[in-house]
């Protein structure tokens, strides 16, 4: 789960002088990254009226001797070890889940500002120094205990399946161990939510959320890999892959910064992960240095995306208000409490201008101060290393910066600047989105392939296909339950696609099994489910079995034709079927031929161009 923050008030004693002091803690001195401009401060600090007037926020760490530093007469600066801790805005009053958030009531949330009367939670000191015990409070028992189940499904022992070891981290609401699988040995990180954290059913609902929205990203080379979640009487436990490179915020750290062409290789990265969420119909909402792991410590190891804790699913022009995310990174709209996905961007932008620089582009002493400067500051291209930067990376910078979330870059354009393209070079073909590599994948099958899809489809959980389906609700528009060519042509084009007429109705007509003119539920989702879960080997014996009605070991011809007619599928010509599956060519389909079939691409991509099939002659006809 993921941090939040405040939004920000302007006013003299304002909404964030009462929860600054509660919040940003002094930490011992350490090195972390300078702000952009010395001497502002010593400005800052006399402003405020010295250290002691106002808690200094936390801040990227200083990464090496090679940046600028203070001149000699500036006070030392108060540093902190960590990234930000941030707090979060709720209509609703109940405890913290940890000393280091605090959840602050507004009197009424408004736009574009937040009312500067709050409620904090927590005991308040009476006129004679002695604290007293706030009237408003209730104390709740823990929602995770109290419900039968956090994830609403019965799951394995994960004792019985991995060995936990040591602690690789400490989150606000999880501790992420090192385990490893006991039947297979592999190595794998596990992420232990206590339940009696989990205080609300809001709370419940964000654990529940992050794991569907881990499952619906799954298969993307630059997202952590879910392996799965478990749940036992204290606890949730989400195994995922093991990424043991360290954070990007420390390589950066280390570095001072990076050389253009290493930052321009990072953000193509980084914004292909945007890009891919917002196709998915996810907005992250707190993208930052730290949510970026390494795979391992070379130097050219692939960066992984984590911590999907204050992610979303959105749909197109849902505007936002809850405000989120971390100082240094959020966007001005998310402070002013409306906002979309366009807020990533953002702060892709920011995480672009530290890589190339070093420091924040909107840096303050205070919490109040970053607020206002993310509001209002201008962007420093005159101090170095600027001076000596590409106007091409200037220019991305500024298009991603860009306070009116409308007129900024989207992920998809950001791809297309010809500074994040390799060697400035624009790709030959434009780039697909999630939906469209999937939905042309799947069009590349043959019949049987796409039956034993939609059998795995069926046999998974509400929480590995919940993204699925708020996908298929976004693009059903009339809610009927079947998606029309029409409403297909409408959601692909929000997701940046541009198909001729032509080419959307062969991905409507390879999508559309049954052949009854509509895509629909069951449909939609196996055409949508990427293919490193098709490929699990528990789901393709499930998917076998399912034709292998005698439990023989083999697929035979009068299965094959029972297997399709249970799904409406009558005009099939089940001889090409077996004859391009079967490899021994004895007529039927063993399990080692079925598995090859389900794993291998290339069969899917040579079935697309062999036109003279009459197996494909449906996905491939003009």
């Amino acid at each position: 789960m993921g941090n939040s923050c405040v939004g920000p008030n302007l006013g003299a004693n304002g909404f964030l002088q009462s929860v600054t002091a509660a919040v940003w803690r002094t930490r011992p001195p350490e090195d972390r990254l300078p702000p952009p401009n010395p001497e502002s401060s010593e400005k800052t600090d006399k402003n405020v009226g010295g250290p002691d007037s106002s808690k200094a926020p936390e801040d990227p760490k200083r990464p090496s001797d090679s940046d600028p530093k203070p001149s000699d007469n500036a006070p030392p600066m108060p540093v902190q070890s960590t990234p930000p801790e941030t707090v979060k805005i709720t209509p609703k009053d109940h405890e913290p889940r940890n000393q280091q958030q605090v959840v602050v009531e507004p009197e009424k949330p408004i736009k574009p500002e937040v009312k500067t009367e709050v409620k904090e939670e927590g005991p308040k000191p009476t006129d004679d120094g002695k604290p007293r015990k706030p009237s408003h409070v209730k104390r709740l028992s823990s929602a995770g205990l109290q419900m039968e189940s956090v994830l609403g499904r019965k799951t394995g022992n994960i004792k019985e399946i991995y060995s936990l070891g040591r602690k690789l981290g400490q989150g606000q609401f999880g501790t992420t161990f090192f385990c490893i699988e006991k039947g297979t040995g592999k190595e794998f990180a596990c992420k232990s939510i206590a339940k009696r954290k989990l205080t609300t059913e809001e709370d419940v609902e964000d654990v529940r959320r992050e794991i569907q929205i881990m499952h619906h990203l799954a298969g993307h080379p630059n997202v952590i890999q879910i392996v799965g979640a478990y749940e036992d009487a204290v606890a949730v436990h989400v195994v995922m892959e093991l990424c043991a490179g360290g954070e990007l915020f420390d390589r950066i750290i280390q570095r001072g910064h990076y050389t253009e062409r290493k930052a321009a290789q990072l953000a193509r990265v980084i914004v292909g992960v945007v890009e891919a969420c917002h196709s998915l119909g996810v907005m992250h909402r707190d993208l930052k240095p730290e949510n970026f792991l390494f795979v391992n410590q070379d130097e050219e190891a692939p960066l992984k995306t984590i911590d999907f804790g204050l992610s979303v699913f959105f749909r197109p022009g849902e505007t936002f208000t809850d405000v989120v995310g971390s100082p240094y990174y959020v966007a001005p709209e998310v402070l002013r409490k409306h906002y979309g996905p366009e807020c990533d961007v953002w702060s892709a932008g920011v995480i672009i201008y530290i890589l190339l620089s070093g420091v924040p582009p909107f840096w303050d002493e205070t919490e109040q101060g970053i607020f206002e400067q993310v509001l209002k500051g201008d962007l420093d291209f005159a101090s170095e290393p600027w001076p000596s930067i590409s106007e091409g990376a200037k220019d991305l910078v500024r298009r991603m910066l860009v306070r009116d979330p409308k007129k900024r870059l989207t992920a998809h354009e950001v791809l297309c600047h010809p500074w994040v393209q390799v060697d400035g070079v624009a790709p030959d073909k434009p780039l697909d989105s999630a939906v469209l590599t999937r939905l042309k994948q799947f069009s590349a099958m043959n019949k049987l392939k796409k039956i034993a899809i939609r059998v795995i489809a069926e046999s998974l959980s509400e929480e590995e296909i919940a993204g699925l389906k708020e996908m298929f609700k976004m693009i059903d528009a009339d809610n009927s339950g079947q998606i029309t060519l029409e409403e297909l042509k409408n959601g692909l084009e929000r997701v940046g696609a541009n198909l001729k007429d032509s080419e959307i109705l062969n991905l409507m007509q390879a999508a559309d099994v049954d052949n009854s003119g509509t895509i629909d539920y069951g449909e939609f989702v196996a055409a949508m489910l990427h293919l490193n879960k098709v490929q699990k080997e528990d789901h393709l014996y499930a998917a076998f079995s399912y034709f292998d009605k005698d439990g023989s070991g083999y697929i035979t011809r009068d299965e094959l034709q029972q297997g399709c007619e249970q799904f409406g599928l009558e005009d099939v010509y089940l001889d090409d079927i077996i004859r391009e599956v079967d490899q021994d060519n004895d007529g039927r389909i063993d399990y080692s031929e079925f598995v090859a079939m389900m794993q291998d691409t290339a069969l899917a991509a040579k079935g697309l161009h062999n036109t003279k099939s009459i197996a494909f002659r449906e996905a491939t006809k003009q």
